[in-house]
């Protein structure tokens, strides 16, 4: 119990510092259903349906069997008949003699006080990883979706963007084709508006292509989840940092999953130093020799003696156990990092995505304002068309920047179970 009793103090600093952040969590504020989301229903059935989510199920379903196996222990009643047959020679002129006889017995293994206990708890427990892995799976599936829906949806506003482009672009080739027609405009600026509308169809048609290889990507990741012809990204919104951060930690699977599989690996440490003492084999028999002239009964009890190999692996298990709690703890810390890292990044992406906005409108109103110069003569095409350029360059920026934002933010909210609470916990929505 030496090993074992030194995994007390790092066991309780983890336990100790996740219940306080728990105690110190404050619920996070709700969250209106996204319409730039997959419908909620539809999404939960694509999470659940997914290959890892079924796997955690049956693993779950396979724990539960195992209770029943560790509640039940190792032993079974063991059944034994024998028959014998004794040939007695006589002696001085006696007669042979002839005997059948029989025996039978049963016996069990006995676990001794305490282990049926720590069986039944390591049961629980194993059901409860199970639990706490299948969770895991159907969060780590849900930001599978999350991050190949926002990788569609980037696509698909690049095509839209660049599909304005191409058309804005087009009738610029037309009115600049009218004013060489007139002989406003000499035929170079006809030459460079061409140049210009080309390449934006060229842009057009390899932002079409991505957004079919990213709807095909999404289609084979979750077959039966509906694709909308088109979705408007929302406003993002700024995300408080200081009343999420406990939250997100009280509900990490990836935590419950470590603080289970530490516990097992306790319980493992437990049981093994336990079976230092073996257990004992209970039996009863009964048999009849000389033809039945005799009856025996009697009752037997046989002990293992113990030796290296059990004293070997409750040293192994304790050496695991003592593994098993540095992850946990490791596993704590870089979650508290991780946790702290998608904050920063969600309040980073809203305020990056606010620049960008301005920014983009700013080169969109300066474009503007050289197409009317343009029109009045005060500009060259080779400006216009630079600014055109600046603007959507701008634009594409500021909508992947939109994109970030919501993706971030929307991360935070299923993290802390408040976007596709596919595990049962509850769920915030706004009145």
């Amino acid at each position: 119990m030496g090993a074992l009793s030194k995994l007390a103090p790092l066991a309780g600093l983890t336990w100790g510092l996740s219940l306080s952040l728990a105690l110190q969590a404050a619920e996070p504020p709700p969250l209106a259903y996204p319409a730039d989301l997959p419908p909620r229903e539809a999404a939960i059935t694509a999470i659940r349906s997914a290959p890892q989510a079924r796997a955690a199920e049956s693993m779950l379903a396979a724990e539960g069997e195992n209770r029943k196996r560790l509640e039940a222990g190792p032993y079974e009643w063991t059944a034994r008949v024998g028959s014998q047959r004794r040939n007695v020679n006589g002696v001085n002129g006696a007669p042979n003699e002839r005997y059948r006889e029989w025996s039978g017995g049963i016996e069990r293994g006995i676990r001794l006080p305490g282990k049926a206990a720590l069986d039944e708890q390591l049961g629980a427990n194993g059901e409860t990883m199970a639990q706490a892995a299948l969770g895991d799976a159907l969060h780590e599936t849900g930001r599978l979706l999350l991050r190949t829906w926002f990788l569609w949806l980037r696509e698909q506003e690049n095509a839209a963007q660049w599909q304005r482009q191409s058309e804005s672009l087009a009738r610029q080739r037309q009115v600049t084709a009218r004013r060489v027609q007139l002989g406003d405009a000499p035929r170079l600026e006809l030459m460079q508006a061409e140049a210009a509308a080309a390449q934006a169809q060229a842009a057009l048609e390899q932002a079409r292509l991505r957004r079919q290889v990213a709807e095909v990507d999404l289609a084979a990741r979750f077959p039966g989840l509906p694709l909308p012809r088109q979705v408007a990204p929302g406003e993002p919104q700024p995300l408080e940092t200081l009343e999420w951060r406990e939250h997100l930690l009280e509900h990490n699977h990836e935590l419950m999953l470590a603080r289970a599989e530490s516990q097992q690996a306790r319980l493992v440490a437990h049981r093994a130093d336990a079976d230092r003492l073996p257990d004992p084999t209970l039996g009863v028999h009964i048999g009849s020799d000389k033809g039945g002239e005799e009856r025996l009964a009697g009752v037997s009890i046989s002990i293992p003696f113990s030796g290296t190999l059990r004293s070997a692996t409750a040293r192994r298990d304790a050496a695991y156990a003592s593994a098993a709690a540095s992850r946990e703890a490791a596993t704590l810390a870089r979650i508290n990092a991780e946790a702290a890292a998608l904050l920063a990044s969600a309040q980073a992406a809203y305020e990056s995505w606010r620049l960008a906005e301005e920014a983009a409108r700013r080169i969109e109103q300066a474009a503007t304002l050289m197409a009317r110069a343009y029109q009045l003569g005060e500009a060259g095409i080779a400006e216009l068309l630079t600014a055109q350029r600046q603007a959507n360059d701008a634009r594409l920026a500021a909508n992947q920047s939109r994109l970030d934002a919501l993706e971030s933010r929307y991360r935070v909210y299923l993290d802390s179970h408040g976007l596709w609470p596919v595990d049962g916990e509850h769920e915030h929505e706004e009145k």
